[in-house]
């Protein structure tokens, strides 16, 4: 297939490459031209490297904003694509704005599917990553061949767009909590005089564990605070859950608490840290050191 692939992020570049690596066609999309040139070296092209409308678009964006801008905005490349092509559309929305989304695709003869992805960028890279998925069974065909080189797992979860964006909803409430969870864990065992990275171990191998903690624990550890997934990823994702929840009428006292803690560690200057970072506003908080965190 001929793939347009738009988002060269940490994620995107390991989700694109995995498509090279199944024998696709794909020309990278991203406003980084750095990213761009670490996806040509791996066997990628650059958007515009030829003039084929695309079979498939995988967009990989941050947020609503720039899905709707990537498609169908006034530079948008879904009207460029092949009538009958599949639209998978990966970034964190919310249900009803899928929705408006695959009707937009329907309108311009297009398929669509509501695929929000999970599994960090090592799975990415790896071709390992869960996916969420709804829309009509046609737009599965025709994402088919797409899916298989991306995922491990492909969660079908209905008919119609939506569904797949309530499911990430879903995890990433669970997944939000879980990070503010092990920031508080780790700062409060340092106020106690535990070893961060006997924490780690010991917690790791115990009830109170976590994926999200086996993971970013160690980023604690370290003092490394590059960036996989920013601090301000989860005001964005978090404050989704709370508008959907609000519009349901559904308390989320956790998962709003954790909200606003993510907010204060990035009006703190935290935002554009490593998510683990959480556990240094916490521990600031408290006049605890943490390593990397003089």
């Amino acid at each position: 297939m001929l793939i347009d692939f738009v988002g060269l992020g940490s994620m995107g570049l390991g989700m694109a490459t995995s498509l090279v690596r199944a024998g696709h066609d794909v020309r990278g999309y991203d406003p980084n031209t750095t990213r761009v040139d670490l996806f040509c070296a791996q066997g990628g092209m650059a958007a515009g490297s030829t003039s084929a409308p695309a079979d498939a678009i995988v967009s990989a964006v941050l947020n609503a904003d720039q899905t709707r801008a990537v498609l169908f905005g006034e530079q948008g490349i879904a009207k460029d694509m092949r009538k009958g092509g599949v639209i998978l559309s990966c970034a964190t929305v919310a249900p009803d704005f899928a929705k408006e989304m695959e009707a937009t695709a329907q309108n311009l003869g297009l398929l669509y599917l509501d695929a929000p992805i999970s599994g960090g960028a090592i799975k990415a890279a790896a071709g390992q990553l869960s996916i969420m998925a709804s829309g009509a069974p046609d737009a599965f065909a025709a994402a088919a061949p797409v899916l298989d080189a991306m995922a491990q797992t492909v969660h079908r979860l209905g008919d119609a767009a939506g569904a797949g964006s309530a499911m990430k909803a879903v995890n990433q409430l669970l997944a939000g909590v879980h990070i503010a969870a092990m920031g508080e864990a780790m700062a409060f065992g340092a106020s106690q005089g535990l070893d961060p990275a006997r924490i780690v171990e010991v917690v790791s191998a115990s009830a109170g564990t976590s994926w999200m903690f086996e993971n970013r624990g160690p980023h604690v550890v370290e003092g490394d605070y590059t960036p996989r997934s920013k601090v301000d990823i989860w005001s964005k994702d978090l404050g989704i859950i709370a508008d959907i929840a609000a519009s349901s009428g559904l308390p989320v006292p956790i998962s709003s608490n954790a909200l606003e803690q993510f907010r204060a560690a990035s009006q703190a200057g935290l935002g554009d840290e490593d998510d683990a970072a959480i556990a240094k506003f916490f521990a600031r908080a408290g006049g605890v050191t943490l390593p990397g965190d003089a």
